[in-house]
């Protein structure tokens, strides 16, 4: 059983639906877990609002929106899990979407999901995070350290690029809808590494895949870990994440 934690709302709906679509399509058990186990719509600006004349580059597009709708008439998401409810020894692996809205976070700043992302990741399952979502990786304590459990490894998130160019050109209408956080993704996640230079930002001028093109995407594996930029990079994170799982379900056979 693969969990998608997400949080009450708010996430971006390419982030969750694409590698959702990847590990059902392989025949793999998906369910989610949110705060209280209630249903969690996507940030409903990036699938029916909209950004008014820039809504061609930051709106969700047809293809990953499609994706979302098939996600949210599956039964396993219409009856997810509470955080708590979630019991680590019966999980393959773990997958936390990002997104900007401030419903975010019900899922970054809970204990709970915190503590169960470490725990996933130390003892070695594929843990899979995007965006916003790496955060709660660099939040999680490693209990044997003290530290981050992302601290000694190689990991990026949303960029600092990507955050402010978002927030510069929305910010007279929008407010702080791009900035979740008064530091950014990268600036706190970095915060948490060994070393600055263990986050990777990837192309600085970032081209957003296609299922057709998933090598235009940049992700970033440190062992059982896997991490992602923003939804542009979701059809390799999908394929990437999935071959993460496939190696781990195949482990103990080669072991044999």
């Amino acid at each position: 059983m693969i969990v998608f934690l997400l949080p009450a709302s708010g996430y971006d709906p390419t982030e969750a639906a694409v590698p959702w679509a990847a590990l059902r399509g392989a025949g793999l058990d998906v369910r989610f877990a949110t705060p209280e186990g209630k249903v969690a719509p996507a940030d409903h600006r990036l699938t029916d609002v909209g950004f008014s004349w820039l809504s061609p580059w930051l709106m969700t597009r047809r293809a990953e929106l499609d994706a979302y709708r098939r996600l949210t008439d599956d039964t396993r998401f219409r009856a997810p899990m509470s955080y708590a409810q979630v019991d680590p020894a019966a999980l393959t692996g773990l997958f936390v979407p990002g997104g900007h809205a401030a419903g975010m976070r019900t899922m970054l700043e809970n204990t709970t999901a915190q503590r169960l992302f470490a725990r996933v990741l130390t003892v070695g399952l594929p843990v899979g995070a995007v965006c916003h979502g790496v955060l709660l990786g660099a939040r999680a304590e490693d209990p044997s350290t003290g530290r981050s459990v992302l601290y000694g490894r190689r990991t990026t998130a949303l960029t600092s690029l990507l955050e402010l160019t978002a927030w510069n050109l929305t910010r007279l209408w929008l407010g702080r809808y791009y900035r979740t956080y008064p530091t950014t993704v990268q600036a706190e996640v970095t915060a948490a590494l060994a070393d600055p230079a263990h986050f990777l930002s990837g192309p600085p001028l970032p081209v957003r895949d296609t299922a057709a093109k998933p090598g235009r995407g940049f992700t970033v594996r440190d062992g059982n870990y896997l991490s992602a930029r923003w939804p542009g990079d979701c059809h390799r994170l999908a394929a990437d994440y999935l071959d993460l799982v496939r190696s781990h379900l195949a482990a103990p056979a080669r072991e044999m």
